[in-house]
């Protein structure tokens, strides 16, 4: 296959990818709604508003509809990270010579969605993450249509600072732990909101787990990607920017804001280890994180002139596709 060739592969491959995510995603909604009939249903059966049918089928066959649905939002969402898989390795084979498919922020967007992805199923009987699979699918979802309509660029070299083996070693771990960040962050966020109203049992909040639960998950994948993040910006970036720019620090502002993000997350561990700092404060902390580390993705590339990272921010002008693949968003 040719390097076009394989750029039209993967710009197909993120379309499907972004087709079975959303039917993941309608899945599951169906999912909640069975869910939350079959209990409208037996609090109508306890005041007597049902007829003896309605109390005895009615609940379990809401029930069989919620649990099929459920199955099939989850085969779906596998269906879509394999093509999403596919999207990621034919990027990279796109390219001449073949490199990583981590060259800008189309491709880091790309990758760290993956990521939640992978991370969300790995993690989904370990920790019974079913509640949160609207959630996270309907994220990736966004992402890609955010990277899609404007991250979008020609598979194209990589620059000389990023045509390193530390590229490999630096952004893989970067985005592990942005990806587990952000499952993480969907946990503080729903506790936050199931803290206002802990009492309710039907609904959305019903299908999600106790506060306690909802605490103890979010602590444990931030538990898990901190030391990832501390990989990233603490280690490998310092000695990847030595080689690039024969300095370990150069006070750049991705660079700044990466320590941010560590220090944030690191108070928050902190004050989790030592103060016992749960619940509701600790999910803020979190949230706080979150969003020092999606500004420094983001909000960087938009706001500085002066980083020497600007190689990862998309072209201001729209780039002239007539020579390349089309974008999936021109198919």
């Amino acid at each position: 296959m040719t390097d076009t060739s394989w750029e039209t592969l993967s710009n197909q491959a993120v379309a499907a990818a972004g087709v079975v995510y959303f039917l993941a995603l309608i899945a599951h909604l169906v999912e909640w709604s069975a869910i939350s009939a079959k209990k409208r249903v037996a609090v109508e059966a306890l005041v007597g508003a049902g007829g003896p049918e309605t109390t005895a089928d009615l609940p379990a066959e809401q029930h069989q509809r919620g649990a099929f649905f459920a199955r099939l939002g989850v085969l779906l969402t596998g269906i879509a990270a394999a093509c999403h898989l596919v999207a990621l390795v034919a990027r990279g084979l796109a390219a001449d010579p073949d490199r990583v498919p981590w060259g800008n922020m189309y491709e880091f967007t790309l990758s760290g969605t993956f990521v939640v992805t992978a991370a969300y199923l790995l993690l989904l009987r370990r920790f019974r993450l079913g509640w949160m699979a609207p959630l996270v699918v309907g994220f990736v979802v966004v992402c890609l249509m955010v990277a899609v309509i404007w991250l979008y660029e020609p598979v194209a070299p990589l620059t000389e600072a990023l045509n390193s083996y530390w590229l490999v070693i630096h952004v893989i771990s970067a985005i592990l732990a942005t990806g587990a960040f952000t499952l993480a962050g969907i946990a503080s966020i729903v506790y936050l909101v199931k803290a206002r109203k802990p009492e309710v049992t039907t609904g959305w909040l019903g299908r999600v787990p106790s506060l306690d639960v909802l605490d103890r998950v979010a602590y444990r994948i931030h538990a898990f990607a901190f030391p990832v993040w501390t990989f990233a910006v603490l280690i490998t970036g310092p000695i990847w920017a030595h080689e690039a720019w024969a300095s370990y620090w150069n006070w750049d502002p991705k660079e700044v804001w990466a320590f941010i993000t560590w220090v944030v997350y690191a108070g928050y561990l902190h004050a989790r280890a030592t103060a016992g700092w749960k619940g509701r404060n600790a999910a803020i902390l979190a949230l706080v994180g979150l969003a020092t580390l999606w500004f420094n993705f983001i909000g960087i590339n938009y706001f500085s002139s002066s980083t020497q990272h600007g190689y990862a921010a998309p072209a201001l002008v729209s780039p002239d596709l007539s020579a390349s693949a089309e974008s999936p968003v021109n198919r």
